[in-house]
């Protein structure tokens, strides 16, 4: 009976041993795993079938389509299971969009009319409308297969006035900033979320560690930005990828009516109309749900057309004002810059210097005035066109800092700008103190005549140059102007074949002195490399070096313009494009003047008259190593 009672006790200790052991299996949870300062791949993480996904509507503290409550936005979000299973807290990635929804279809006359006089109004464009796309509760799958593995939370919302989002789109309003505010606001239990657009059940985030870093490309990158002038707490970290950081920016330069690149006629109003794809009814497709009448303004059939009416046909039609082109309230409101005082974030800015559509300069400006606060900053360009993230393992780095607390050498990096250069892939960038390169200086150069062939580029002055005249016609594009070898539409000014290679880095300038035969005219400016070759459109860069455009009429400010006096000779300053470029030997640098740019600007009648005092204009380049290197890259 002992022995028996000891054997019992042995087994029952063996048992006790077996379950201690498998409990304390049991209480292991799954946690992110960190390397080389970096968020790494976690198996149980990287479980797509295993994932949470649902969405709920976050209430914001805006009424933007008129049915005086509360505009809700639609929001989603993909989670790692243990969040449920563990009690597993982490932070969130997040992606807001207009897109989502769908856009609206590209139909004859959608664009504005550019084939008339300058000042003139053009005729009424078509207003195509959105058939709204997707299901509940997905919204989009954007982020979730990069992140979610390495421990993270991808949370998705519509902007306002987009999908199931109420509320109507502002195309830079106030309420595009507070939407993504007040999701954050959820994220970190200060924000009310709900089941549904009009129900009191609640959701929480409990999930939620309370630290949110934000990324996205071209609209879906200047929501990062409209969140983080808020000051939103929360909001660690933003990498926007060619954000559109100011309205005026994109559809107008120095007080020109211009389009994006590849978007001839395009502004803002139609931007809205692309992407308005709320205010629909029903509310939520393949459901019972629908909006009663109380819920739609009186005196209109649904939101949408509310919306139209007061934001569309009312505050946009007032305010873009494609008569003068003039920076006005309307515009200043819709420019980012103007907002950044409460901003907080850490900022990585993305963009590509051969951008045309959402061009350089805004995230430079953005750059630039984050620095100057003081705020942690690092950008990344790369020499190719719209689009282009930095690579996932900086982006990683940059939110396993900053969401996951991880001390990686992120805020110590001595380097500040990280540029792809010509021929290399954009997984290399090449390290650089600080863009513009600390080691470019000003250079100032002049112009020698030559017209109709080509004149000089010279960093000595050249007195009694005298004037030279262009006459306008826009059926040529810059393209054909600048590969003319003889041509009255531009003036060219070149500078001798470059011996050894010229490093451009920073914002080139020109001060120009000019007089028009009319009252108005388009001013075009390209910096190029010559000869032309073709075959370079298929490398990271082409000829084209930089460029810019302006309004004569606003030689004094960019606010106000005033007739041209036919004759009389004006002066004014204005920037070309933010670019970073080795100019390589055998090549010539050729500044080319010209009036109406056939694939940005208005297209007047050809005939106007521009001439060119040369004695009076100047072209600043930012030049590595400063006049001696360029002075040596000529081989004098």
């Amino acid at each position: 009976m002992t022995n028996f009672l000891k054997l019992k006790s042995i087994i029952f200790s063996f048992s006790i041993s077996i379950i201690t052991l498998f409990s304390g299996f049991a209480q292991e949870k799954t946690t992110p795993i960190f390397q080389d300062g970096e968020a790494q791949i976690v198996e149980a993480f990287n479980t797509p079938d295993k994932w949470i996904r649902h969405d709920l509507f976050v209430e914001t503290e805006f009424d933007t389509d008129g049915d005086g409550k509360l505009d809700r936005v639609h929001v989603s979000v993909t989670r790692p299971f243990q969040t449920d299973t563990e009690g597993l807290k982490l932070p969130i990635i997040y992606e807001s969009s207009p897109y989502y929804a769908g856009v609206a279809p590209d139909v004859d006359g959608v664009f504005w009319d550019v084939n008339h006089e300058l000042g003139e109004t053009a005729q009424e464009r078509a207003h195509p409308e959105v058939k709204r796309l997707g299901e509940r509760p997905i919204i989009s799958n954007s982020q979730i297969k990069t992140w979610v593995p390495r421990g993270y939370i991808v949370v998705h919302s519509s902007s306002p006035g987009t999908g199931l989002s109420q509320g109507s789109p502002t195309v830079g309003g106030d309420n595009e900033s507070l939407a993504p505010k007040a999701v954050i606001d959820w994220l970190c239990g200060r924000a009310k979320g709900y089941t549904e657009p009009y129900g009191n059940k609640t959701v929480e985030a409990f999930w939620s560690t309370g630290k949110v870093g934000m990324t996205g490309t071209s609209y879906n990158g200047t929501i990062p930005l409209a969140a983080a002038t808020t000051g939103v707490e929360g909001l660690e970290v933003i990498i926007p990828v060619a954000p559109n950081t100011s309205y005026y920016h994109y559809y107008r330069s120095n007080g020109l009516v211009r389009s994006p690149g590849g978007y001839l006629g395009e502004d803002i109003d139609v931007l809205y109309d692309y992407i308005h794809s709320g205010g629909e009814e029903p509310l939520i497709p393949n459901s019972d749900f629908k909006v009663n009448d109380a819920n739609i303004p009186k005196g209109y059939k649904s939101k949408r057309a509310y919306s139209n009416a007061k934001i569309r046909d009312t505050e946009m039609k007032n305010g873009m004002d494609r008569i003068t082109g003039d920076y006005n309230d309307f515009w200043a409101g819709r420019d980012y810059l103007n907002d950044m005082g409460p901003m907080k974030a850490a900022l990585l800015m993305s963009h590509g210097f051969n951008d045309w559509n959402v061009m350089p300069e805004h995230s430079y400006r953005i750059y630039k005035r984050a620095k100057e606060m003081g705020l942690p900053t690092q950008i990344y360009y790369h020499q190719f066109g719209h689009g282009g993230p930095p690579p996932v393992s900086m982006m990683n780095k940059w939110f396993t800092h900053y969401l996951h607390n991880v001390e990686n050498g992120i805020e110590e990096e001595p380097n500040k700008a990280w540029i792809v250069r010509e021929g290399d892939k954009m997984s290399n960038p090449t390290a650089y103190k600080d863009y513009p390169n600390p080691e470019a200086k000003d250079i100032v150069l002049h112009l020698t005549s030559g017209a109709p062939k080509a004149g000089g580029l010279t960093n000595t002055k050249a007195l009694k140059q005298g004037k030279e005249t262009l006459i306008d016609n826009y059926s040529f594009s810059g393209e054909a102007l600048a590969r003319a070898e003889i041509t009255n539409h531009r003036l060219l000014y070149i500078t001798p074949k470059l011996e050894k290679d010229i490093h451009i880095s920073g914002v080139p300038k020109i001060t120009i002195k000019l007089a028009s035969n009319k009252p108005a005219a388009n001013l075009s400016v390209w910096l190029v490399s010559l000869p032309w070759d073709e075959s370079r459109r298929a490398k990271t860069t082409d000829n084209i070096i930089t460029r810019g455009w302006a309004d004569p009429q606003n030689h004094k400010s960019i606010t106000e313009s005033a007739p041209l006096k036919p004759g009389k000779f004006y002066e004014m300053t204005f920037n070309l494009q933010p670019d970073d470029q080795v100019i390589k030997a055998g090549q010539q640098i050729g500044l080319m003047i010209f009036s109406s740019d056939k694939e940005y600007t208005l297209h007047p009648k050809p005939g106007a008259e521009l001439t060119i005092d040369l004695d009076g204009t100047t072209l600043t380049l930012p030049v590595v190593g400063g006049v001696e290197n360029f002075v040596n890259a000529l081989g004098k």
